[in-house]
Order: structure tokens, then C-alpha cells, then sequence
């Protein structure tokens, strides 16, 4: 079973994936190969936004979750009626009780400036005994905690580069830096990122780790910048030794609706190949998905998710956005 968490819908993906590095299957976590298409069932919204005096949010979006002491934490982007773009985190035991939790809102940090903090990844990385958020403060930055459960923990954001890399310059046209995500292998760190049809990869030593990333290089092109768009994620299927690339991509030739293209690799440094990167064939699109409920469609636009994650170990603002669950329906994968 698989499943992605999403929005307007926003996709949590719930597919037994797992970034950790290589080592034993998480138990019952099956490894078989991917399908040759893809269905799935939604739920309907579980997390909205819950504005306060202090925080008039109108959306969340960008999910990334984890699990620790028997809870789940989902960190999410949010945006209030002036487009102005933060972070937030809400727990709870199991999805049908995670309308009811409270926000915990992560407060703009006055080291960001002018810049605003929004796509977040969570991860472990053991080596420090620390936990990270990757998100988005115009480049790519980084803050840790001892606690990722806990509010208001998180250390100042970092920079992973001192500067915009050549590659980047050299290629993005009218693009611009977005939606990172990091991931390891045994030997290295990798940090990915999209937008305007390329997909971007820098490359670090775990005992650089966050520092040095280096050897920045454009890993996927598409002629269409709608085609290779945003939200690209990164994770390893299981034991099986291949690696799982989702990136966000607009259905130009049908409808203009998100949807959500894939590649797959037997390394993060590894040459990425399509396994559902084609508008006929995505891995999720609108025509995919039915709604558990027996409503009809409630959205056509299935943006910005994160697979489900088997463990946590290293590895738009203006519409309504909410976070359902997708469930892949297809494949006993």
C-alpha cells in the first residue's frame, strides 16, 4: 500500500517509502516493483488551517511528516490573506483525530530578514544526533533541534550555499530556486531542487554534512517548464535498492491541473528513468484518484505531497489549500 498527503488537494503520498540509508527493511514493509500505472483513494481534508489572533492563516500546504513517541508531526507551509508565507507543526496519534489538533505556528525568525520560510523537510541525521528542517528562505537553508515534537526548538536558520550556484544561474532563465530536499547514501548527502523544467542535484560527504555541498548539476530537462514545475521529493523504496524521484508538474496538454510526474534511480547520484513521467501516464493525476467519501471530485489539483515516510532517519498561497490523505489502490506493492 502506498499514500501520499496532499493539497487542494495537497498530497500526503502513503507509499512505504523510507530515506534512510541502506539497511534492514522496516518490518512487514514490502519491496516489490512499482506498478505500470497508478490508482489511488483520497480522503477528504484532514489538516486546515486554524487561524489565531496572531497567525490569520487562509491555507496549509507543502506537507512532510514523521513519526515520534507514538505521534504523528506534520511540519506544512502556511500562508495568510497577504501572501506572506510561514511554517507550522500539529500532532497526533492517527489521522482521524488530526482535524482536531491545535497548530503549533514556527514564527518568522528575524535572521530570515526579508525572505520567507516555507517547504519544509524533516528529517533525523544520526551522525549528530540531531534533527533538520530543510526549507525554503530564497536559497536553501537549514535549522536543527534536539526535539522536532517540541514548539519553538528550532536553531536559526543556516544557508547550505554562501552563494547561487553556476549551474543554477546558468540555466533557471526566469526560474528560480525551489522545494529542496535532502537525502544520503552510505558515503554522501544529496541536496535536490526544481523549477522552470530542470531538476537540480548538489552532492556533500557525510562527514561534511551540511556543509560542502558542491558539483551542482541539472539531472533531468524538460523543454516545458510546466512539465518539471515544483515539489520534487526523494526517497528510497525500501530494501530494494532503487530510489523513487516524485516532482510536481503542471497537465499542459489536458487541463493545466497539477499532477505528479516520477523517475527512479538505483542511486541519488545515480541517471534518473521514467517510471510514470508522462501527462497519459502520472504517477498521480485527477483522473487517478476516486474520494472515499462517494463525493465526486472535490479537486482536480494534486500538488506539493511527500510519501510517507517508513522512517525519519536522514534521509500557492491564495487558494484554498487543505491536507488530505491518498491511498494507493492498484498494486499490493
Amino acid at each position: 500500500m502506498r499514500t501520499f498527503i496532499s493539497g487542494r488537494v495537497l498530497t500526503l503520498f502513503a507509499l512505504g517509502l523510507t530515506t534512510l540509508a541502506p539497511g534492514p527493511a522496516a518490518a512487514g514493509h514490502r519491496t516489490g516493483p512499482l506498478p505500470d500505472s497508478f490508482g489511488w483513494s483520497s480522503t477528504g481534508p484532514l489538516i486546515g488551517p486554524k487561524p489565531d489572533a496572531g497567525h490569520p492563516v487562509v491555507s496549509v500546504k507543502d506537507p512532510t511528516v514523521f513519526r515520534s513517541k507514538n505521534l504523528r508531526h506534520p511540519y506544512m507551509t502556511t500562508a495568510d490573506g497577504a501572501g506572506a508565507w510561514s511554517l507550522a507543526r500539529t500532532s497526533s496519534a492517527d489521522w482521524s483525530r488530526a482535524a482536531d489538533a491545535p497548530l503549533a505556528f514556527r514564527d518568522p525568525d528575524p535572521n530570515i530578514g526579508n525572505r520567507h520560510a516555507a517547504v519544509p523537510q524533516v528529517f533525523h541525521f544520526a551522525p549528530h544526533k540531531l534533527s533538520y528542517t530543510v526549507h525554503q528562505t530564497g536559497p536553501p537553508a537549514y535549522s536543527t533541534t534536539k526535539d522536532p515534537a517540541g514548539p519553538g526548538r528550532w536553531s536559526a536558520p543556516r544557508s547550505f550555499f554562501d552563494s547561487e550556484t553556476p549551474a543554477l544561474t546558468e540555466s533557471q532563465g526566469s526560474g528560480c530556486w525551489l522545494d529542496f530536499w535532502t537525502i544520503c547514501d552510505r558515503s554522501d548527502g544529496y541536496l535536490f531542487s526544481d523549477d522552470n523544467g530542470h531538476q537540480y542535484r548538489s552532492r556533500t560527504t557525510l562527514a561534511e554534512f551540511p556543509n560542502g555541498f558542491r558539483d551542482t548539476e541539472i539531472v533531468i530537462v524538460e523543454p516545458n517548464c510546466f512539465d518539471l514545475f515544483e515539489a520534487s521529493n526523494v526517497h528510497r523504496l525500501g530494501h530494494s535498492g532503487t530510489y523513487l524521484m516524485l516532482v510536481g508538474a503542471l497537465a499542459t496538454g489536458n487541463d493545466w491541473r497539477r499532477c505528479f510526474r516520477a523517475w527512479t534511480a538505483d542511486s541519488p547520484g545515480g541517471t534518473w528513468k521514467p517510471p510514470a513521467d508522462t501527462e497519459a501516464n502520472a504517477l498521480i493525476r485527477s483522473n487517478d484518484v476516486t474520494f472515499q467519501d462517494g463525493r465526486s471530485a472535490r479537486t482536480k489539483d494534486f500538488s506539493h505531497g511527500e510519501a510517507i515516510r517508513a522512517g525519519v532517519d536522514r534521509s500557492h498561497s491564495q487558494l484554498p489549500w487543505r491536507l488530505p490523505l491518498l491511498t494507493q489502490t492498484n498494486s499490493s506493492c
